[in-house]
């Protein structure tokens, strides 16, 4: 079931994503600040170290984590527009390279949590392939257990750790 869902939701992301009429040459995204609008990135501003989208609270770019269920690599829904909106960032900004590190929660063994957390970290960076990014712009690797977000031992702490990061150069 899992080995069907993966293609399906990755040729479901490509089909949204496809489009017929000229395209810009800044990505738009969401201004969520203001409740309207939209904030465009530009490769200009992402000369370099400081890249203001990035790093702006209010840009959806500013958020870097993609969540899992418990025991799974399937991308949610919830996490496409994400996905779309780095996706769109790497395809303006060549220049730019990320690396993607798959984590799981701290259940299960150390082989199973790096193996997981590897395909996690591969199925974003497949998605972001599929949209458009380029092969040399994105590694990913896997941290497994090795880089929690939260320590309890509670279902809310386990589900932050079920993640994959997205770090761009100089961040990693």
């Amino acid at each position: 079931m899992k080995k069907l869902a993966i293609p399906a939701l990755l040729s479901l992301i490509l089909a949204a994503c496809s489009s017929t009429g000229p395209t810009d040459t800044a990505a738009q995204v969401e201004d969520r600040s203001s409740g309207t609008g939209v904030a465009t990135v530009t490769a200009d501003s992402a000369a370099g170290s400081g890249i203001a989208a990035l790093t702006d609270p209010n840009n959806i770019l500013s958020k870097r984590s993609v969540f899992f269920d418990f025991d799974s690599y399937v991308i949610q829904p919830e996490a496409k527009p994400l996905i779309e909106a780095h996706a769109r960032f790497l395809v303006q900004n060549p220049q730019m390279k990320m690396l993607i590190q798959g984590n799981t929660d701290e259940r299960g063994s150390r082989e199973y949590n790096l193996a997981l957390g590897q395909k996690r970290a591969d199925v974003v960076k497949q998605a972001l392939l599929l949209l458009g990014a380029r092969e040399a712009q994105i590694e990913s690797v896997s941290l497994g257990e090795e880089k929690p977000r939260c320590d309890a031992p509670t279902e809310a702490c386990f589900a932050e750790n079920r993640r994959g990061d997205m770090l761009y150069s100089g961040e990693f």
